[in-house]
Protein backbone atom coordinates (compact mmCIF):
# COMPACT_ATOMS: atom_id res chain seq x y z
CA UNK A 1 0.00 0.00 0.00
CA UNK A 2 0.98 3.73 -0.40
CA UNK A 3 2.39 5.32 2.91
CA UNK A 4 1.24 9.27 3.09
CA UNK A 5 3.65 11.75 4.18
CA UNK A 6 1.21 12.86 6.93
CA UNK A 7 1.34 9.59 7.93
CA UNK A 8 5.29 9.31 8.36
CA UNK A 9 4.49 12.51 9.86
CA UNK A 10 2.37 11.57 12.77
CA UNK A 11 4.29 8.36 13.36
CA UNK A 12 7.90 10.61 13.85
CA UNK A 13 5.65 12.77 15.79
CA UNK A 14 4.70 9.88 18.79
CA UNK A 15 7.76 8.13 18.17
CA UNK A 16 10.90 10.38 17.73
CA UNK A 17 12.17 8.06 14.85
CA UNK A 18 13.55 8.37 11.77
CA UNK A 19 11.51 9.44 8.63
CA UNK A 20 12.98 6.19 6.93
CA UNK A 21 12.11 3.95 9.96
CA UNK A 22 8.90 5.35 10.29
CA UNK A 23 8.13 4.50 6.88
CA UNK A 24 9.51 1.26 7.25
CA UNK A 25 7.36 0.63 9.99
CA UNK A 26 4.18 1.61 8.54
CA UNK A 27 4.89 -0.52 5.77
CA UNK A 28 5.58 -3.44 7.41
CA UNK A 29 2.21 -3.11 9.32
CA UNK A 30 -0.04 -1.76 6.27
CA UNK A 31 -0.40 1.22 7.65
CA UNK A 32 -1.36 1.09 10.88
CA UNK A 33 0.05 3.68 13.52
CA UNK A 34 -0.35 1.92 16.40
CA UNK A 35 1.03 -1.46 15.23
CA UNK A 36 3.80 0.81 13.17
CA UNK A 37 4.34 2.05 17.14
CA UNK A 38 4.64 -1.37 18.12
CA UNK A 39 6.92 -2.42 15.45
CA UNK A 40 9.26 0.02 16.14
CA UNK A 41 9.49 -0.21 20.05
CA UNK A 42 10.44 -4.12 19.42
CA UNK A 43 13.09 -3.29 17.34
CA UNK A 44 14.23 -0.89 19.81
CA UNK A 45 14.36 1.77 17.35
CA UNK A 46 11.37 3.82 19.46
CA UNK A 47 11.21 4.30 23.06
CA UNK A 48 8.53 7.51 23.22
CA UNK A 49 5.67 5.63 22.01
CA UNK A 50 3.41 7.52 24.96
CA UNK A 51 5.01 11.19 23.75
CA UNK A 52 1.94 12.90 22.72
CA UNK A 53 1.29 14.24 19.25
CA UNK A 54 0.96 18.02 18.35
CA UNK A 55 -2.16 19.44 18.71
CA UNK A 56 -4.24 22.19 17.06
CA UNK A 57 -6.38 23.05 19.49
CA UNK A 58 -5.60 26.07 21.30
CA UNK A 59 -8.35 28.00 24.49
CA UNK A 60 -8.31 27.03 27.79
CA UNK A 61 -8.37 24.69 30.73
CA UNK A 62 -10.65 26.05 34.08
CA UNK A 63 -11.07 24.56 37.32
CA UNK A 64 -13.62 25.33 40.17
CA UNK A 65 -13.56 23.75 43.67
CA UNK A 66 -16.58 24.33 46.08
CA UNK A 67 -16.69 22.02 49.57
CA UNK A 68 -15.81 18.36 48.72
CA UNK A 69 -15.83 18.98 44.93
CA UNK A 70 -14.16 20.33 42.07
CA UNK A 71 -14.27 20.22 37.94
CA UNK A 72 -12.07 20.91 35.33
CA UNK A 73 -13.39 21.89 31.73
CA UNK A 74 -11.98 22.51 28.21
CA UNK A 75 -13.25 24.93 26.27
CA UNK A 76 -11.15 24.93 22.59
CA UNK A 77 -10.57 28.31 20.52
CA UNK A 78 -8.99 28.71 17.18
CA UNK A 79 -6.03 30.57 18.09
CA UNK A 80 -4.18 31.41 21.31
CA UNK A 81 -4.64 35.38 21.03
CA UNK A 82 -8.68 34.12 21.57
CA UNK A 83 -7.59 32.22 24.40
CA UNK A 84 -5.69 35.38 25.82
CA UNK A 85 -9.19 37.37 25.13
CA UNK A 86 -10.79 38.65 28.57
CA UNK A 87 -14.04 37.50 27.27
CA UNK A 88 -13.38 34.36 26.34
CA UNK A 89 -11.34 33.57 29.92
CA UNK A 90 -14.87 34.91 31.71
CA UNK A 91 -16.73 31.97 29.37
CA UNK A 92 -14.27 29.62 30.31
CA UNK A 93 -14.16 30.03 34.11
CA UNK A 94 -18.12 30.70 34.16
CA UNK A 95 -18.62 27.19 32.55
CA UNK A 96 -16.96 25.74 35.28
CA UNK A 97 -18.24 27.29 37.05
CA UNK A 98 -21.42 26.02 35.95
CA UNK A 99 -20.24 22.53 35.76
CA UNK A 100 -20.00 22.17 39.62
CA UNK A 101 -24.08 22.11 39.74
CA UNK A 102 -23.81 18.86 37.26
CA UNK A 103 -22.99 15.86 37.21
CA UNK A 104 -19.19 16.71 35.31
CA UNK A 105 -20.26 15.00 32.02
CA UNK A 106 -20.07 16.90 28.84
CA UNK A 107 -23.69 16.93 27.78
CA UNK A 108 -24.72 17.85 31.63
CA UNK A 109 -22.65 21.10 31.16
CA UNK A 110 -23.63 21.73 28.72
CA UNK A 111 -27.06 21.74 28.94
CA UNK A 112 -26.99 23.32 32.26
CA UNK A 113 -27.71 26.92 32.28
CA UNK A 114 -25.46 29.88 31.85
CA UNK A 115 -24.70 31.95 34.91
CA UNK A 116 -26.63 35.26 34.96
CA UNK A 117 -28.82 34.05 31.84
CA UNK A 118 -31.67 31.72 30.88
CA UNK A 119 -29.59 30.59 28.01
CA UNK A 120 -27.42 26.80 27.67
CA UNK A 121 -23.57 26.90 28.55
CA UNK A 122 -23.96 25.65 24.77
CA UNK A 123 -26.09 28.39 23.44
CA UNK A 124 -24.14 31.32 25.13
CA UNK A 125 -20.86 29.39 23.40
CA UNK A 126 -23.02 29.97 20.19
CA UNK A 127 -23.61 33.51 20.58
CA UNK A 128 -19.79 34.21 21.41
CA UNK A 129 -18.45 32.31 18.35
CA UNK A 130 -20.43 35.58 16.58
CA UNK A 131 -19.33 38.56 18.79
CA UNK A 132 -15.74 36.79 19.16
CA UNK A 133 -15.55 36.35 15.01
CA UNK A 134 -13.83 32.45 16.17
CA UNK A 135 -15.03 28.75 16.54
CA UNK A 136 -15.65 27.89 20.17
CA UNK A 137 -16.77 24.28 21.98
CA UNK A 138 -16.56 22.92 25.10
CA UNK A 139 -14.69 20.09 24.32
CA UNK A 140 -14.80 17.92 27.70
CA UNK A 141 -15.28 18.26 31.42
CA UNK A 142 -15.31 16.00 34.36
CA UNK A 143 -15.99 16.36 38.01
CA UNK A 144 -14.69 14.37 41.45
CA UNK A 145 -16.03 14.51 44.69
CA UNK A 146 -15.38 13.22 48.24
CA UNK A 147 -18.01 11.99 50.79
CA UNK A 148 -15.09 13.48 53.52
CA UNK A 149 -11.96 15.11 52.77
CA UNK A 150 -10.86 17.63 49.65
CA UNK A 151 -10.54 17.43 46.08
CA UNK A 152 -7.59 19.68 45.51
CA UNK A 153 -7.19 21.97 42.06
CA UNK A 154 -4.58 22.60 40.02
CA UNK A 155 -3.44 24.95 37.12
CA UNK A 156 -0.18 24.75 35.28
CA UNK A 157 1.46 27.93 33.86
CA UNK A 158 -1.67 29.33 34.68
CA UNK A 159 -2.63 32.33 32.56
CA UNK A 160 -5.17 33.82 34.80
CA UNK A 161 -6.49 32.35 38.42
CA UNK A 162 -7.66 28.86 37.71
CA UNK A 163 -7.37 28.96 33.64
CA UNK A 164 -3.91 27.68 31.85
CA UNK A 165 -3.08 25.39 29.49
CA UNK A 166 -3.31 21.96 31.91
CA UNK A 167 -5.49 21.81 34.48
CA UNK A 168 -5.63 18.05 37.38
CA UNK A 169 -8.51 17.06 40.29
CA UNK A 170 -7.16 14.84 42.79
CA UNK A 171 -9.39 13.61 45.19
CA UNK A 172 -8.27 12.53 49.19
CA UNK A 173 -10.73 10.49 51.33
CA UNK A 174 -10.10 11.45 55.09
CA UNK A 175 -11.90 12.55 58.06
CA UNK A 176 -9.33 14.41 58.96
CA UNK A 177 -8.26 18.07 58.41
CA UNK A 178 -9.52 18.98 55.14
CA UNK A 179 -6.89 21.99 54.42
CA UNK A 180 -4.47 19.77 55.52
CA UNK A 181 -6.03 17.24 52.94
CA UNK A 182 -6.08 19.62 50.30
CA UNK A 183 -2.51 21.31 50.82
CA UNK A 184 -1.17 17.15 49.96
CA UNK A 185 -3.72 16.90 47.16
CA UNK A 186 -2.61 19.59 45.21
CA UNK A 187 1.00 18.95 45.73
CA UNK A 188 0.15 15.02 44.43
CA UNK A 189 -2.11 17.28 41.45
CA UNK A 190 1.69 18.57 40.56
CA UNK A 191 2.95 15.52 40.18
CA UNK A 192 0.46 14.54 38.19
CA UNK A 193 0.83 17.07 35.70
CA UNK A 194 4.32 15.97 35.51
CA UNK A 195 4.05 12.79 35.01
CA UNK A 196 0.79 12.34 33.68
CA UNK A 197 0.20 8.61 35.40
CA UNK A 198 -1.88 6.08 33.52
CA UNK A 199 -4.24 4.94 36.15
CA UNK A 200 -4.18 5.20 39.99
CA UNK A 201 -3.79 1.81 41.29
CA UNK A 202 -1.68 -1.23 38.38
CA UNK A 203 -5.23 -2.88 38.89
CA UNK A 204 -6.64 -0.25 37.08
CA UNK A 205 -4.18 -0.16 33.92
CA UNK A 206 -5.89 -0.73 30.95
CA UNK A 207 -5.86 -4.59 30.20
CA UNK A 208 -4.99 -3.75 26.97
CA UNK A 209 -1.95 -1.48 27.58
CA UNK A 210 -0.69 -3.99 29.86
CA UNK A 211 -1.19 -7.07 27.02
CA UNK A 212 0.35 -4.88 24.29
CA UNK A 213 3.39 -4.04 26.37
CA UNK A 214 3.64 -7.57 27.91
CA UNK A 215 4.10 -9.01 23.38
CA UNK A 216 6.44 -5.59 23.19
CA UNK A 217 8.59 -6.38 26.55
CA UNK A 218 8.69 -10.35 25.24
CA UNK A 219 9.72 -9.73 21.60
CA UNK A 220 12.56 -7.57 22.91
CA UNK A 221 13.77 -10.40 25.39
CA UNK A 222 13.34 -12.60 22.54
CA UNK A 223 16.15 -10.21 20.79
CA UNK A 224 18.68 -11.52 23.34
CA UNK A 225 18.37 -15.34 22.42
CA UNK A 226 17.74 -16.31 25.88
CA UNK A 227 15.05 -19.31 26.88
CA UNK A 228 11.34 -18.80 27.30
CA UNK A 229 11.75 -19.37 30.77
CA UNK A 230 14.56 -16.13 31.36
CA UNK A 231 12.11 -14.41 28.94
CA UNK A 232 9.04 -14.67 31.23
CA UNK A 233 11.10 -13.44 34.27
CA UNK A 234 12.87 -10.92 32.45
CA UNK A 235 8.93 -9.51 31.01
CA UNK A 236 7.74 -9.49 35.33
CA UNK A 237 10.95 -7.46 35.93
CA UNK A 238 10.18 -4.96 33.05
CA UNK A 239 6.55 -5.29 33.57
CA UNK A 240 6.87 -4.73 37.88
CA UNK A 241 9.33 -1.10 35.96
CA UNK A 242 6.08 -0.59 33.19
CA UNK A 243 3.74 -0.04 36.51
CA UNK A 244 6.34 1.98 38.47
CA UNK A 245 6.28 4.33 35.71
CA UNK A 246 2.39 4.62 35.05
CA UNK A 247 0.66 4.21 38.43
CA UNK A 248 0.45 6.77 40.61
CA UNK A 249 0.79 5.44 43.89
CA UNK A 250 3.83 3.21 42.48
CA UNK A 251 5.77 6.43 40.85
CA UNK A 252 8.57 7.58 42.98
CA UNK A 253 6.80 11.62 44.09
CA UNK A 254 8.09 14.26 42.11
CA UNK A 255 8.72 16.39 45.58
CA UNK A 256 10.66 13.51 46.91
CA UNK A 257 12.04 11.04 44.91
CA UNK A 258 12.94 8.96 47.50
CA UNK A 259 9.54 7.39 48.54
CA UNK A 260 6.73 7.24 46.16
CA UNK A 261 3.22 8.57 46.00
CA UNK A 262 1.57 6.29 47.94
CA UNK A 263 4.38 6.54 50.87
CA UNK A 264 4.18 10.12 51.06
CA UNK A 265 0.54 9.59 51.14
CA UNK A 266 1.38 7.74 54.22
CA UNK A 267 3.69 10.55 55.53
CA UNK A 268 1.35 13.16 54.99
CA UNK A 269 -1.29 11.55 57.47
CA UNK A 270 0.34 12.80 60.09
CA UNK A 271 -0.63 16.29 59.04
CA UNK A 272 -4.22 15.51 58.38
CA UNK A 273 -4.71 13.76 61.39
CA UNK A 274 -6.52 10.21 60.59
CA UNK A 275 -6.18 7.77 57.49
CA UNK A 276 -6.00 8.95 53.63
CA UNK A 277 -6.79 7.38 50.39
CA UNK A 278 -6.36 9.32 47.18
CA UNK A 279 -9.45 8.06 45.70
CA UNK A 280 -9.21 9.22 42.27
CA UNK A 281 -7.29 12.04 39.62
CA UNK A 282 -8.09 14.28 36.33
CA UNK A 283 -5.62 15.54 34.39
CA UNK A 284 -6.53 17.38 31.04
CA UNK A 285 -3.85 18.84 28.60
CA UNK A 286 -5.10 21.32 25.91
CA UNK A 287 -5.91 19.48 22.84
CA UNK A 288 -4.21 16.90 23.90
CA UNK A 289 -5.27 13.91 21.44
CA UNK A 290 -6.03 16.39 18.64
CA UNK A 291 -3.56 16.41 15.37
CA UNK A 292 -2.57 19.45 14.04
CA UNK A 293 -1.27 19.04 10.67
CA UNK A 294 1.78 20.88 9.27
CA UNK A 295 1.50 20.81 5.07
CA UNK A 296 5.87 22.47 6.07
CA UNK A 297 6.26 19.08 7.09
CA UNK A 298 4.56 17.29 5.05
CA UNK A 299 6.55 18.50 1.87
CA UNK A 300 9.63 17.98 3.42
CA UNK A 301 9.14 14.06 3.68
CA UNK A 302 7.16 13.47 0.68
CA UNK A 303 10.23 12.48 -1.30
CA UNK A 304 11.07 10.12 1.72
CA UNK A 305 7.31 8.46 1.64
CA UNK A 306 7.44 8.05 -2.31
CA UNK A 307 11.00 6.30 -2.43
Amino acid sequence: MSISAAQVKQLRDMTGAGMMDCKAALAETNGDIEAAVDWLRKKGISKADKKAGRTAAEGLIGVASEGTSAVVVEVNSETDFVARNDAFQDIVRNVAQVALATDGSVDAVAAATYSGSQKSVSDTIKDAIGTIGENMSLRRSAKLSVSNGAVATYVHNAVVENLGKMGVLVAVETTGDADAARAFGRQVAMHVAATNPLALTAEEVDAGAVAREKDIFAAQARESGKPENIIEKMVEGRMRKFYEEVVLLKQAFVLNPDMTVEQALKAAEKDIGAEAKISGFVRFALGEGIEKEESDFAAEVAAAAKG
